[in-house]
């Protein structure tokens, strides 16, 4: 099968991508260590090209490489929010790395590959592009875990990441081999004209396909690797895993059910309700405890993936719209937070407990009030972005009859909002600790737009609103 290039247009992004890793690494290996600024810089301008071709690319559906590969509005929505989560993570690393004395010029070939991944993954249109691309994330995010190598603790996240990676992709790859068997296709889409009754045998193929998904967003039960890789892997990295692959996940799990499964929604609509609430539950009540905000970090992502995956339970394009909206939300949420992580350092090195957070509105009140409005707005409180987010997957919930969900979804939020509030009150009465060396304008950047995305999109969430909603209309 021949291809012009032309025919290859949709696909472009991901060519660029591909083909800027390939050079990156040869230039880097040539280079040598001198080379890191070069690389990352590089990175970061590929990163942003890719963006651009993603935004002027064709507007019309596309299907390439026998429909393994598909490009439409849901596609381009989501791949937009990966490479912005990509690129703030990438740009927020920079002087980290060099200061930690960690700075090498495979950490941003490894994100390019990772982003790579995880763009196949968003555009997958069988099974195989599925693995594919999940593997190709996946992979590079094992090596990025223990980018470290002096670090025990580093070197073991990578080691836990990859040995419970292994047993979730195996776990996919035998619901992959489960559903081909019974239906006799890996197109999503031959697979839904296939699948109308059902049998037991394919019951359980939606139900490992749904476990090695459910790990990739940490999702209970199979969270179980979150709070010690989020602690273990360098702050960057714990940023980078807690943005842009949590999206494409999510992406990938709500274009599965929804093109591949839309005749047996009652079938997998139980699994994801289950999943949904231990998810909120165990994310609400587990953060309690943690002091270090890294691992807190962990548990918030695992209460604020089953929020998300609320809007997926309701089965309806009201739902994935609140899908669309809650990842967007959570994703510039979760990068403001993370650059404020990210400049707690002081003389004698980093902290990472929200004790060191002590007085802090007083030694550095702009940093303190944007910190604060991303917590209102994790615990989902009126008016900012969270708040908006929760409210639209829970009102797909109610409008699908999940009544339950959504009220044991509100009851977490209160629980939840305990941790958040409890980081407000410490900046802001209790007696201040030593201040923080400067924050670096890179961080500086980040925290600002994530902080006015925050607090400013209930002025105007309108083309917030009609993107998430065209994009949500591709799947059906």
């Amino acid at each position: 099968m021949t291809f012009s290039l032309a025919a290859l247009g949709p696909a472009l992004p991901e060519i660029l991508l591909a083909l800027a890793a390939l050079f990156l690494v040869l230039f880097g290996a040539i280079a040598g260590p001198k080379s890191v600024d070069t690389v990352n810089g590089l990175a970061l301008a590929a990163l942003f090209a890719a963006l651009v071709l993603v935004l002027l690319g064709p507007s019309e559906p596309a299907v390439l490489f026998g429909g393994s590969f598909q490009v439409d509005a849901y596609g381009r929505f989501l791949k937009v929010l990966t490479l912005l989560g990509s690129g703030g993570a990438l740009a927020m690393s920079v002087d980290w790395l060099k200061i930690e004395k960690q700075s090498r010029f495979e950490f941003a070939v490894l994100i390019l590959l990772s982003t790579l991944g995880m763009m196949m993954l968003i555009s997958a249109g069988d099974l195989i592009a599925l693995y594919m691309g999940l593997e190709l994330m996946s992979l590079s995010l094992y090596v990025i875990a223990a980018n470290n190598r002096d670090s025990v603790r580093s070197t073991e996240a990578g080691l836990k990441y990859f040995v419970l990676g292994a047993l979730s992709s195996g776990m996919l790859l035998y619901g992959a081999s489960l559903i081909y068997g019974f239906t006799g296709t890996v197109n999503f889409a031959k697979i839904a004209e296939a699948v109308h009754e059902p049998s037991l045998g394919l019951i359980f193929g939606i139900v490992f396909i749904f476990a090695g998904l459910a790990f990739k967003v940490s999702a209970v039960p199979f969270h179980m690797w979150t709070p010690d890789v989020y602690e273990g892997a360098p702050t960057p990295v714990t940023a980078f895993f807690g943005a842009a692959p949590k999206v494409a996940a999510i992406a990938v799990f709500v274009r599965f059910s929804m093109e591949a499964l839309p005749n047996v929604v009652h079938q997998w609509q139980q699994i994801v309700v289950f999943i949904s609430l231990a998810s909120m539950v165990l994310g609400a009540f587990a953060a309690i405890g943690q002091k270090n905000l890294k691992r807190l970090m962990a548990y918030s992502s695992i209460g604020h993936m089953g929020y998300a995956l609320v809007g997926l339970a309701a089965g309806t394009e009201e739902g994935v719209r609140g899908v669309l909206v809650y990842m967007t939300v959570y994703m510039a949420m979760t990068l403001g937070t993370f650059a404020c992580i990210l400049s707690m350092r002081r003389k004698d090195g980093m902290v990472e407990n929200y004790e060191d957070l002590a007085g802090l509105a007083r030694t550095s009140p702009v940093k303190a009030f944007m910190l604060a409005a991303l917590m209102f707005s994790l615990a989902g409180i009126p008016p900012l972005a969270g708040f908006l987010a929760k409210y639209y997957v829970f009102l797909a919930a109610i409008q699908a009859g999940l009544y339950t969900l959504a009220v044991v979804g509100v009851l977490a939020s209160v629980v939840g909002a305990f941790y958040y509030l409890r980081i407000v009150k410490v900046m802001y009465f209790d007696e201040p600790a030593t201040p923080f060396e400067p924050m670096p304008a890179e961080l500086k950047a980040v925290l600002a737009v994530s902080g006015l995305f925050t607090l400013l999109l209930f002025v105007y969430p309108a083309p917030l609103l009609a993107a998430a909603g065209v994009a949500a209309r591709a799947l059906f």
